[in-house]
């Protein structure tokens, strides 16, 4: 007899072997004890996880000579015939390949007659989705109102795509994805099964590429069988299903902690030269960060670790990485894998990745570094905190610093204006000079901002120009202390420069406080007041001239 794959040989005969799916085994062995099973029922699940295998058992339970039954005996000639295919009232269709509206009719025509061999007749549809509309439509009554002795069982990998009115005439069962742990179980028992001797940790590496899949790890066990000689080893689990042993990971992992580039692409040079598939690769490398993450958050559960065996150097990648560093790694490297399905040279997209993380700050923090950076951002926050303090009250700042200093709003001559030049300047002032300043000052304070020059940006907030000549101006401060700070060289000369520049004049700056100003620019006006009466002051012989004539007529010369 011809060779038989294993997935063939130990497909499930019994509802026990369907490993991962006591949800619903469990369910259908019940119902068959009490025999209140229905008339249709929709298996839908990933590929490979028994959907077809348990639709066969469940078509021997209730066809079996010793039913009622939660398992089919497989002696009996109803449970050989429906096994080996004999027995035509088991009908399997595959409605990928016969998906018209003609074979659904013939289904419907011929389901009204009895069975001829067993009890029930079961009709199994296997990919029931790929049906066409019309099709549906035509088993649709059928499946609703079907005779007493036939039952439908409607098998699918995509349930979204059958209609609602299918599905609601059908007792669903979703079918999970298989644990590795119950793949693994499966993997021993059919190994045994064969005399083969098998490495610790080789079915797990196959378990695992299964993605689970019972029908998918039993083909790569039987792959890696042929492969090996007659010893299956961990290195070859890894060449069939193109994975890494963690040995190269953890070198891999070594050198981006270490940030050493080189040996990084280093090791990715090697890995391509041994033909693997990046894309496994990066998805293997995001699983081990992924674990590091979970025995960082769980030491004690090593049976949520789906890819590492937790040894000393993978201890101390977990100890040096931070939550945060894994985080950001594990989003490089998903990005990554997302950009590399739309390419054709996914190689690069891994480089590329690897020279991101050696490059990132993805490595240890170390923790006295971590101490001082806290201490430096704690500085800044009160250094932060005293500037705006003295922004908004300099004075009172001051005197809670100081307690000892006599408060500045008692010494009213703390600093002296220079009233004589502002007296010059308010005599020269004109309004369309003001308003050249005014119009300029933000853009002034714009670029003290962009020279970094904050803390004079930050002067001149409470600051106003009050009046402004052909050669200097005066700026007005809210408090003496902005004043003093005004007038030191560096902060003068920067202002006056800026100035220039924005207005093509070179003014001179001067300061002087609120409330001096006021007082100062009183005096002025009074002076000016003065000076215009004394002016109009005349000879009393023009006065009387004025009487005479009238001021229309008269005309004063010198």
């Amino acid at each position: 007899m011809a060779y038989q794959a294993l997935y063939r040989v130990f497909r499930p005969q019994l509802f026990e072997d369907v490993v991962g799916q006591e949800h619903i085994t469990k369910t259908l062995q019940n119902a068959l004890l009490q025999q209140k099973f229905s008339h249709a029922y929709l298996f839908s699940g990933p590929r490979g996880t028994g959907k077809t295998s348990a639709a066969k058992i469940l078509a021997k339970a209730v066809n079996c000579e010793r039913a009622p039954v939660s398992e089919p005996c497989n002696e009996c000639p109803s449970c050989k015939g429906i096994t080996d295919g004999s027995i035509a009232d088991v009908i399997e269709i595959d409605a990928a390949s016969n998906n018209g509206v003609d074979e659904i009719r013939d289904i419907r025509d011929k389901v009204k007659f009895a069975p001829s061999a067993v009890k029930y007749k079961v009709y199994i549809i296997d990919e029931v989705h790929m049906l066409s509309i019309g099709a549906f439509n035509a088993l649709l009554k059928t499946l609703e109102e079907p005779p007493k002795h036939v039952i439908f069982i409607l098998a699918t990998t995509e349930p979204h795509k059958i209609p609602l009115t299918i599905i609601s005439r059908c007792q669903r069962f979703d079918f999970r994805r298989i644990t590795a742990e119950a793949i693994v179980g499966r993997m021993e028992t059919v190994i045994n099964a064969q005399n083969i001797s098998v490495e610790p940790n080789a079915l797990s590496i196959i378990a695992r590429a299964a993605e689970g899949g019972m029908r998918d790890a039993l083909s790569l066990l039987d792959q890696a069988i042929s492969f090996s000689d007659g010893n299956l080893t961990i290195q070859d689990a890894l060449s069939i299903t193109g994975s890494v042993s963690q040995s190269f990971l953890t070198e891999l992992v070594g050198a981006i902690n270490d940030k050493d580039v080189s040996r990084a692409l280093d090791a990715l040079s090697s890995l391509f030269q041994l033909g693997k598939d990046p894309v496994r690769f990066l998805e293997d490398l995001i699983f081990y960060f992924r674990d590091m993450l979970l025995y960082k958050a769980a030491p004690n559960l090593d049976s949520i670790l789906d890819l590492v065996q937790v040894d000393d150097k993978f201890q101390q990648f977990a100890e040096q990485f931070s939550s945060e560093a894994i985080y950001e790694t594990i989003d490089i490297l998903n990005k990554s894998q997302q950009e590399m399905k739309w390419t054709n040279h996914p190689r690069i997209f891994l480089e590329v990745a690897v020279v991101k993380l050696c490059k990132h700050s993805a490595g240890p923090v170390e923790s006295a570094n971590q101490e001082e950076v806290n201490s430096l951002l704690q500085k800044v926050q009160q250094l932060e905190k005293r500037v705006m303090d003295l922004t908004k009250n300099p004075v009172v700042q001051e005197q809670k610093d100081n307690p000892k200093a006599t408060p500045r709003q008692g010494n009213r001559n703390s600093f002296k204006p220079a009233v004589g030049r502002i007296n010059e300047i308010l005599k020269s002032a004109t309004r369309e000079n003001l308003e050249t300043i005014k119009r300029s000052w933000p853009n002034l304070l714009d670029t003290l901002k962009r020279q970094n020059k904050v803390s004079h940006a930050a002067l001149l907030n409470d600051s106003e120009p009050v009046a402004a000549a052909n050669q200097a101006f005066v700026l007005k401060f809210k408090y003496e202390i902005h004043c003093q700070m005004a007038t030191e060289e560096q902060v003068k000369s920067n202002i006056e420069h800026i100035i220039y520049e924005l207005t093509g004049n070179s003014l001179e700056m001067i300061a002087v406080p609120a409330e001096q100003w006021q007082s100062i620019r009183e005096s002025f006006l009074q002076g000016q007041k003065a000076s215009n009466k004394s002016e109009e002051e005349v000879d009393p012989l023009v006065e009387e001239a004025k009487k005479l004539v009238g001021i229309e007529l008269l005309e004063i010369q010198e």
